[in-house]
């Protein structure tokens, strides 16, 4: 028994088990694009589901609502602006109705989905990016700062742009010797991480122009590598060795000298794509041509990644999207779901954490980057760096009100961050709710002189003074009456889980 307990190691993600949804809830008739490119080609966000798909003449993607399920018909409206091939498509992580794409074509397009998807062809985007001499395969938004795009070609050159200005800000053309396989952000996008085919790992100050550290030889194979920031600065890399197995690497941003741990798994073919979950520090590795979905959790003690188990099933797949945590549903445990790609379908997949207790699980749900941006534009090419803004999960997630709404109206470029009918709800909460004003930007101030602030326009319409006064007294004994339960909850949610953990050892053995 004393051995058991040595070798068994705790964590609340060891029994994390991952199962696939019904074929009623997949997308049948997708037709998942051939390109050659090692990419996802899939981007999920709580609203959308944008998966590249086959086009003749030009290149196209397929944006639909992420509830929808059933056969896609031919005729489904389509985002096909490009003139070649798309390669890469991202979704705004500050506005979920923002999506860029990159493609052969050398051009990176952003586009403004409408809220419930499309209704006709989009071909007109709200901004075209030009500067490229080969194609575009890579796009990574800025995790903090809104309107922060960075792009790399087959030129081998980084580029970041003010997507609100259509302005190219920071170009990186000496930094890679050959083609880029993958760029990551870290958390707080002071510096990004690259890996090459000279099959070094760089880390990079893009507002410096400055290769801060160099790694020569990450992993001895030829075959592409990715990199992915983890949420404590250290680097996480995929790649295959000399004999063509593939490997799973970590290591310390600081001291690039030695790998924390090196794990080798197959002699597969398939690129290992890594998908990382900053809230759990889980990683989850998807091989393009496997059949199967790795996931590890990474700590601070050695061996520092631990497997922790593998789906399989009998197809394999040709890209996969992995939904941000404000999208999963919490009431089932679920820490992250996967969209797989099949040569004509897609179908969910979700992660789930067993649970006896239906209260929410607070340890499980950390409280995990918003919507609203830390920064705006001019202020992180202004040097200012700074961390995502959390909101809790606890409860289901809606989107706040944006403080950025009236900055973003003066860019004809790029509109709000709300559209259509969520704009005006959105502007009718602003009016409802008491919030604190926060300080306007230079071009905030412009546009309020100009727009007439929803509060005010309520009060001075309503005949009565008194009743804003008794809506706000009302709101404020509500927001009491509910602090005080979910401190109840919260407090009951934490008895709950002693108690699982107390008859969890009884059954391991422990006591």
């Amino acid at each position: 028994m004393s051995f058991r307990r040595g070798v068994v190691r705790q964590s609340k993600f060891r029994h994390v088990f991952a199962q696939a949804w019904k074929a009623e809830h997949c997308l049948d008739d997708v037709r998942v694009s051939r390109v050659t490119w090692d990419g996802p080609l899939c981007a999920v966000n709580p609203k959308f589901i944008a998966v590249i798909i086959e086009a003749g003449g030009g290149g196209a993607f397929l944006v639909v609502p992420i509830g929808k399920s059933g056969r896609i018909d031919q005729s489904c409206p389509t985002v096909c602006g490009h003139a070649a091939p798309v390669l890469d498509i991202q979704w705004c992580p500050h506005d979920d109705n923002i999506i860029a794409s990159a493609s052969e074509d050398c051009t990176v397009k952003v586009w403004q989905i409408p809220d419930g998807g499309l209704t006709s062809p989009m071909t007109d985007p709200i901004v075209t990016l030009e500067g490229h001499s080969k194609r575009v395969g890579i796009l990574a938004w800025h995790p903090c700062a809104f309107n922060i795009l960075l792009t790399a070609g087959c030129d081998n050159v980084v580029f970041v742009w003010n997507v609100g200005t259509g302005e190219l800000v920071y170009q990186l053309a000496d930094a890679h010797p050959d083609l880029i396989y993958s760029v990551s952000w870290n958390k707080d996008g002071s510096a990004v991480c690259t890996v090459c085919k000279d099959k070094a790992l760089r880390i990079i100050d893009p507002r410096r122009g400055a290769v801060l550290k160099v790694r020569e030889k990450v992993h001895d194979g030829t075959r592409p590598m990715r990199a992915v920031f983890l949420a404590d600065g250290k680097i996480l890399t995929t790649g295959f060795s000399r004999m063509s197995e593939r490997q799973l690497a970590l290591w310390d941003a600081k001291d690039l000298s030695e790998p924390m741990a090196v794990q080798e798994m197959d002699t597969s073919n398939g690129v290992l794509l890594p998908f990382y979950d900053p809230d759990t520090n889980m990683v989850y590795l998807c091989g393009k041509g496997d059949c199967t979905i790795r996931y590890f959790e990474v700590t601070d003690e050695s061996p520092y990644v631990h497997f922790l188990s593998l789906y399989s099933s009998k197809e394999p797949q040709r890209g996969a999207g992995f939904l941000c945590k404000r999208g999963v549903d919490v009431n089932k445990c679920e820490i992250a779901r996967f969209y797989k790609l099949h040569e004509r379908k897609v179908e969910p997949i979700s992660m789930t954490v067993p649970r006896k207790s239906d209260l929410f699980q607070g340890d499980l749900y950390p409280d995990t980057a918003g919507l609203e941006p830390a920064l705006l534009a001019d202020e992180w090419i202004a040097g200012q760096d700074a961390a995502p803004l959390l909101i809790s999960l606890s409860g289901g997630y809606a989107a706040p009100p944006s403080k950025h709404r009236d900055t973003l109206r003066s860019k004809p470029k790029l509109s709000s961050q709300d559209s259509g009918a969520g704009g005006a709800a959105t502007a009718a909460t602003v009016a409802a709710t008491p919030t604190p004003t926060p300080t306007p930007t230079s071009a905030a101030k412009e546009v309020e002189e100009e727009t007439p602030q929803p509060r005010a326009t309520a009060r001075e319409t309503d005949g009565n003074t008194e009743r804003p006064r008794r809506e706000d007294e009302m709101l404020s004994e509500l927001l009491a009456e509910m602090k005080a339960l979910r401190a109840v909850v919260l407090a009951q949610n934490q008895r709950i889980e002693l108690l699982e953990r107390q008859l969890a050892r009884i059954e391991d053995g422990d006591v």
